[in-house]
């Protein structure tokens, strides 16, 4: 509770607070909600504004408790004239509190993935992502204002009867991703061999199988010299993550590295001596690394789904289907000094030059201002 005083401020006998607080399923590092509610706290507080990130506390990483306030405190502490912002991805106990909130609410939708895709890899994600398809439906009607992190997710809602949901892409803090590089990464792995990345969480929804597929054709056919690199955690998912694996060896390759997670000096690092991302993801609500990919002028090869074409805005390449040795014609193209290659990087500076002459901190602002105002 000691941490709440800072979010508090005293009149009398009784606290109010004048804040814009958010939910969130899960507080950890590197995950791209969490990261988001920070560079929106910052924004926040920067605007005048108390702010503070709730979450269940055993969702919350034991190293961060002293960022995050356990949402059971938040009826507790959250007045009829603050405002919350719900980050909806999976089905959580913060949706159902939200919902009994007296305050001015917000839901800011990250998509949830179908839950078919963990049936048999962990029943318990399965039960939270059906869970976050019910709340979903729930909510619909319970928030003052509806947005979503891209026009897919928000046209998602609006099927599901939402009525007007404005459209904010993800607000990122780009400049982590330019400062220090893990130097011992970097010369592990920059040794001459082609170095395709995919980062993403290692579930089946990202599919890693179809990526190590296409690996396959590419180092036999295209190049053999070269390395598939994953960054990503698999804990949940240790079972399709053994199944990869045994692929990996069925298939005889040897240069396929599973990173796992790590800190963004070695993301950095794995990023710089790349020379193709390609990602083979089925659902995706926007897609990140493809952004950071292109940040680090990597050229990206992703598969036509869901959000992933509007987050890549014209720029990359995109496949409608999975014909492995055709894409391992592609990812030659693209990870070699070609005109292509020139052509494609030029493509995405662009791409990453319009997002960051966009002001996101100011678009929220203008999406949020008739509730500021009241």
């Amino acid at each position: 509770m000691w941490m709440l005083k800072r979010y508090l401020k005293r009149v009398g006998s009784r606290y109010i607070m004048t804040a814009i607080h958010q939910f969130v399923a899960g507080f950890s590092g590197g995950d791209a909600i969490s990261n988001e509610a920070r560079v929106m706290r910052a924004i926040f507080r920067d605007w005048g504004y108390e702010s503070a990130i709730f979450s269940e506390s055993k969702r919350i990483l034991p190293q961060l408790r002293n960022e995050a306030v356990d949402v059971s405190l938040a009826a507790s502490i959250i007045g009829q004239d603050d405002i919350v912002i719900l980050h909806l991805s999976i089905g959580s106990v913060v949706n159902e509190i939200f919902k009994t909130l007296p305050c001015k609410k917000i839901i800011l939708y990250h998509n949830v993935t179908p839950s078919h895709y963990f049936d048999l890899i962990n029943k318990s994600t399965a039960y939270s992502l059906a869970d976050g398809r019910r709340h979903v439906e729930e909510l619909a009607g319970v928030a003052d204002l509806v947005l979503a992190d891209s026009r897919f997710n928000a046209d998602e809602l609006v099927a599901a009867g939402y009525g007007e949901v404005g459209v904010l892409p993800l607000v990122l803090d780009l400049e982590k991703l330019k400062d220090s590089v893990n130097k011992r990464a970097v010369k592990r792995f920059d040794d001459g061999l082609k170095n395709i990345l995919f980062v993403g969480r290692c579930a089946p929804n990202k599919c890693i199988e179809d990526l190590v597929q296409a690996f396959y054709y590419y180092n036999k056919y295209v190049e053999p010299a070269s390395r598939l690199i994953h960054v990503g955690s698999f804990a949940g998912v240790e079972r399709y993550y053994y199944l990869v694996m045994a692929q990996a060896r069925e298939l005889g390759l040897e240069n396929v590295y599973f990173a796992g997670s790590v800190p963004q000096d070695q993301l950095n690092a794995y990023y710089s001596i790349s020379d193709l991302f390609l990602c083979m993801s089925e659902h995706e609500g926007f897609c990140i690394p493809v952004i950071e990919g292109m940040v680090h002028d990597v050229p990206v090869l992703a598969y036509e789904s869901c959000a992933v074409p509007e987050t890549m805005d014209g720029a990359g390449v995109l496949f409608a289907e999975k014909k492995y040795e055709a894409i391992a014609e592609m990812m030659g193209e693209l990870s070699s000094d070609t005109p292509l290659r020139a052509a494609v990087l030029k493509g995405q500076r662009e791409r990453i030059a319009r997002y960051e002459n966009r002001n996101l901190a100011e678009e929220l602002r203008q999406l949020l201002a008739q509730l500021l105002a009241k």
